[in-house]
């Protein structure tokens, strides 16, 4: 019996949409809440940059549950732990925008980033295993759509909201669209298992407290809440739990994440160069709004359609992408758009109050560009060499990674503008546009560096690619 036979098709028709939705409620949330952090930092009297933390513990919510959903699912079925996840990213929701202090906002954003770590990985897998091969590739398409309409939109919404309305409701918006997405996944959403493995609990707690205790010792590192004492201590210990993750890993039947897979030079090539890139373009969408509406003045209506551009470019160009690395190799496009986009991060260094707004556009359509060309390839070169039957398993990592990276990159960014902002910075804007200037300036860097990773590919490294039922919606979130 195939699937088709096994699954009604109402809810065939149905489940796209289900999907659909709920990743785009996710998407569209962060986009929205990048245009809103000056007025939201304003609202609870903290600095712009301190507001950080409220991006960063998102995306290491995302990176800590990630690796731990697919069992999930198999022990307690798709259809639970979908409407679990968006219940939770809707109960976060709703807190998020009850919060008084920027305490409160971050614990209820690492609420929120608990049910979207399950959002995806559990999404995808209802998909895979309703839909024929024949059909999978138009159904995930379709699914991705509305995560690539979503940072278009984002912006935009975003300085509306905050402009006309009110910055909780940034966070209000997801509540009935939640409620609403948990109704019909119960109704409509099939509901799988699967032969769940044991949970590597030893490997979960070494690696989810070394990565959280990191992040945490960049958030109080620029603020400088410890001495450098304090500071030095907590990173040895993270460190020292991130290699203990690693030999237990190596010891261990059923590892949380197969560490065995970097042993294959594209995947760990991808992994770890997207990594390093990330660590450069993740903080731009943190500072560019804080560039436009502080440093230039600009309102957050007039923020988000500076910001747009780069979404559209990114939507428009995807359908030429995959011509693009089959003309030229992923060799040669991850070395030359990793350094264009270096340079391109620095050009932002250069934007201030007489620079032209059709070059800031012009600049923003050309990042978009390069970014999604550069997660098109990264996210596709991950699966060149993997097995069909490690495609999951290489999926968790780079997918973990990927969040990773984006919230240390967002630590990262706040880091280096604070290293070069003096007290009074935040009340200048000459002040504060300078320093803005110089973090993109060792953004670019970082990003330049990376490039030295993807060199060491060989000119027919991912002629082939494995696992192509994971890849679109991974090219779809960047």
């Amino acid at each position: 019996m195939t699937k088709a036979e096994r699954t009604p098709e109402m809810t065939r028709r149905i489940l796209p949409w289900l999907v659909a939705v709920a990743f785009f409620m996710e998407a569209l949330d962060t986009t929205i809440l990048n245009t809103g952090v000056p007025v939201i930092a304003k609202a609870l009297a903290v600095t712009p940059l301190s507001m950080k933390a409220v991006l960063s513990s998102y995306t290491l919510s995302l990176a800590v549950f990630i690796p731990i959903s697919g069992w999930m699912a198999d022990r307690f079925g798709t259809r639970t732990v979908f409407a679990a996840a968006i219940g939770l990213f809707t109960l976060g929701s709703l807190l998020c925008g009850l919060s008084t202090n920027i305490h409160m906002l971050v614990a209820c954003r690492v609420l929120q980033g608990m049910g979207g770590a399950m959002m995806t990985p559990v999404g995808r897998l209802v998909m895979v295993r309703t839909f024929e091969r024949t059909d999978l590739v138009r159904a995930m398409s379709f699914v991705a759509v509305p995560v690539l309409i979503a940072p278009m939109l984002g912006p935009l919404v975003g300085g509306l909201i905050v402009d006309y309305l009110h910055w909780r409701v940034i966070f209000f918006v997801n509540v009935p669209v939640g409620l609403i997405g948990m109704a019909m996944v119960w109704l409509k959403m099939p509901d799988y298992r699967g032969a769940a493995r044991p949970l590597d609990f030893l490997g979960l707690i070494l690696f989810s407290s070394g990565i959280a205790l990191l992040s945490y010792v960049l958030e109080v590192f620029g603020e400088h809440r410890l001495g450098i004492g304090g500071i030095l201590g907590l990173l040895a210990i993270s460190l020292l739990l991130i290699l203990g993750y690693g030999l237990h890993a190596a010891k261990t039947a059923f590892p949380l994440l197969n560490l065995t897979l970097f042993r294959l030079r594209t995947f760990a090539a991808a992994v770890s160069g997207s990594f390093i890139t990330r660590l450069g373009i993740g903080g731009a969408p943190f500072l560019l709004p804080m560039l436009y509406q502080i440093g230039l003045g600009l309102t957050p209506v007039q923020s988000g359609l500076l910001i747009m551009p780069q979404a559209l470019a990114s939507m428009t160009t995807k359908t030429l992408l995959p011509r693009i690395l089959e003309r030229f190799g992923y060799r040669s496009i991850l070395v030359f758009n990793t350094l264009a986009l270096g340079v391109m991060l620095m050009l932002f260094g250069t934007v201030g109050g007489s620079t032209p707004i059709w070059v800031i556009v012009l600049q923003a359509l050309i990042y978009g560009v390069l970014t999604s060309l550069q997660f098109t390839s990264m996210n596709t070169l991950v699966y060149a060499d993997v097995p069909r039957d490690q495609s999951s398993g290489a999926s968790t990592i780079a997918s973990t990674l990927q969040q990773l990276s984006v919230s240390f990159g967002v630590a990262a960014a706040g880091l280096t503008t604070l290293f070069f902002l003096p007290a009074d910075a935040i009340s200048n804007p000459a002040l504060m546009i300078d320093g803005l200037h110089k973090a993109f300036f060792v953004l670019g860097g970082f990003t330049l560096v990376s490039a030295l990773i993807f060199s060491r590919l060989k000119r027919g490294d991912g002629g082939s690619e494995s696992g192509e039922k994971d890849l679109h919606l991974d090219e779809a979130k960047g």
